[in-house]
């Protein structure tokens, strides 16, 4: 599955890879098990949703 974020302050989408979507995690909630969160937002796109996180979205179709 392909993963791609967006600031909210972005209008594009960018390809991004598992190691720099833990990284953007770790930046918009660092008190949170960055593992867990992306493995809960993996589990969420499969089902075709986007998700928020603090300033960062997440999809997996653009």
């Amino acid at each position: 599955m392909k993963l791609y974020t967006q600031y909210t302050y972005e209008k594009k989408w960018i390809s991004t890879s598992t190691q720099d979507a833990l990284r953007m995690i770790r930046e918009e909630m660092p008190e949170t098990d960055a593992e867990a969160t992306l493995q809960y937002i993996l589990s969420e796109l499969k089902k075709g949703k986007t998700v928020t996180l603090g300033t960062c979205r997440f999809t997996s179709t653009i």
